[in-house]
């Protein structure tokens, strides 16, 4: 499986700002905005605040894992599963991928004076109930990354399936100055 850190493939080498000093600190890069998979933008910007679209767990272009979150107490031998713990992992992806949309549209990271609000979904098995800790992966991603202004309002949301099958999918509001 691949990790976050594999998402520097083709990334700028220098990092501009320091919330990407500490992402490459952690051998992360920020990687290019996936394009949309339908009728909408990565990001846009109302006032002072930065709203994400949801966000997929591209790395290197690619959706690395699909299927539902399952601890495999329940069979599904013609569906997919993906383990809590990767998709802890995959939602940290997601939270690079978002603050790559941010980036987008405000120019530099430094800008972010905090992450607002967080919502995750996670595609769930009918018997999974760990999806707070699969958005965890998001959360703890930005607070390494963000320090005091990464600690968020948040929702975690298990559902029956996600765009693409994906495993799980992060969005968030952050405001900027």
């Amino acid at each position: 499986m691949s990790t976050p850190a594999e998402t520097t493939s083709g990334a700028a080498t220098a990092p501009i700002s320091a919330v990407e000093q500490r992402l490459a600190e952690l051998g992360l890069a920020l990687p290019e905005v996936a394009a949309p998979v339908a009728a909408y933008v990565p990001a846009v910007i109302s006032g002072n605040h930065v709203y994400t679209s949801g966000q997929l767990p591209f790395i290197n272009g690619k959706l690395e894992a699909t299927g539902k979150v399952s601890t495999g107490t329940e069979s599904h031998a013609d569906e997919p599963t993906v383990s809590p713990e990767d998709a802890q992992r995959f939602a940290a992806v997601c939270a690079v991928n978002a603050l790559a949309a941010v980036k987008s549209v405000i120019g530099d990271l430094d800008r972010i004076t905090r992450i607002v609000k967080v919502v995750g979904f996670v595609s769930s098995d009918p018997s999974f109930t760990g999806q707070p800790g699969v958005i965890n992966g998001a959360s703890e991603l930005l607070g390494r990354v963000l320090g005091d202004a990464g600690h968020h309002a948040r929702s975690a949301v298990g559902v029956s399936v996600l765009p693409l099958d994906s495993p799980v999918e992060v969005e968030l509001i952050a405001e900027f100055s």
